[in-house]
């Protein structure tokens, strides 16, 4: 998994709220588990005005040209901000993974569904969680300025505006670690191999006849 220390990016506005998780990646394309290929079915309804199937050259499809991602100004965006309860409905991991392909690092909004928000830590994505008042001011300052972008320090849990102005934002210790170290549910696990073998080699010693069942 991708380490988060510091990021800056070109902001991208959704400006809608209850965006659900089918929203960001329809269901027909929920067959694959491979994690990558997602990017170009984000928003899939939103992006194009036909219905995609899953390994469909999306490259001829016709655009619905008022999407914000569509937008050549927005083009490139790494920093997605969102509205109220972004990432409800399924718990599908699929959603994070669509973001993550598209190149978003970070989800900015008001709240998230907590299925989804988890989900993002386990995928490189940071979500980050400011107040409505914070979340209208971004939304006002993006539509003004063209190429508007915000640097996102993790470590020090503070967004910086392109006007100096910092927000700060918290994330529980634990979760910072890992997505600062970039270390996922296997990542954690790997960093107590020795200690693992050293486990399994002393079980295998102590039932012998466990092991020889297996084989």
């Amino acid at each position: 998994m991708r380490a988060f220390t510091v990021h800056t990016g070109l902001v991208a506005p959704l400006d809608r709220a209850n965006v659900d998780t089918d929203m960001i990646i329809p269901k027909q394309f929920l067959k694959s588990i491979k994690r990558s290929g997602f990017g170009p079915n984000l928003f899939d309804e939103l992006r194009y005005l036909d219905e995609g199937q899953p390994g469909q050259d999306c490259s001829n499809r016709p655009l619905n040209k008022e999407f914000v991602l569509n937008q050549a100004r927005y083009k490139g965006a790494s920093v997605l901000l969102a509205r109220q309860n972004f990432g409800c409905g399924s718990s599908r991991e699929h959603a994070p993974w669509a973001l993550d392909d598209f190149g978003f690092r970070c989800v900015v909004a008001p709240s998230f569904a907590d299925i989804f928000y988890n989900n993002c830590f386990k995928n490189g994505i940071l979500p980050i969680t400011l107040s409505e008042a914070e979340v209208d001011q971004l939304f006002n300052e993006v539509e003004t300025e063209q190429g508007y972008q915000l640097t996102v320090d993790l470590e020090k849990e503070v967004i910086t505006s392109p006007s100096g102005k910092e927000l700060k934002f918290s994330i529980d210790d634990f979760r910072r670690h890992c997505l600062v170290n970039g270390l996922d549910d296997i990542g954690l696990t790997l960093q107590n191999a020795d200690a693992i073998k050293e486990f399994e080699k002393g079980h295998k010693a102590s039932s012998p006849w466990l092991f020889g069942a297996v084989q």
